[in-house]
């Protein structure tokens, strides 16, 4: 099961299986070692969800009173936010514990965050 966690951490990029990758992270003061990309995949925002969308739509309980102020209240950043996700499979230290992480990269902030852990 994947524990959700909502951390920041720490990214080195680096060449694993030949692709520009995490290669390693810090953790809560434990260094990472990335073993293997197991998923690589981009996320958008939930861009449905803001109420001038909802409004633009005709969706009942979208807030009306905004309608006629549609666009002044969300940037189109926020529509269009993505991040990249990136699940590897890491181990602390060179032989020692492994797990699997869920690690996301947000490129509008350059941050980096754990948001899930199997281990």
């Amino acid at each position: 099961m994947m524990r959700q966690y909502d951390d920041p951490v720490s990214v080195q990029r680096g060449q694993v299986q030949r692709q520009e990758a995490p290669a390693h992270f810090l953790w809560r003061g434990h260094l990472w070692r990335v073993c293997e990309i197991v998923s690589h995949w981009v996320e958008t925002g939930a861009w449905w969800e803001h109420d001038e969308v909802q409004a633009l739509l005709g969706v009942e309980d979208a807030a009306s009173s905004r309608v006629s102020g549609v666009g002044s209240g969300v940037s189109m950043e926020a529509l269009l936010a993505q991040r990249e996700i990136w699940r590897v499979q890491a181990a602390r230290g060179r032989h020692g514990h492994r797990g699997v992480f869920d690690l996301s990269f947000d490129p509008s902030s350059g941050t980096w965050r754990l948001i899930g852990c199997q281990d």
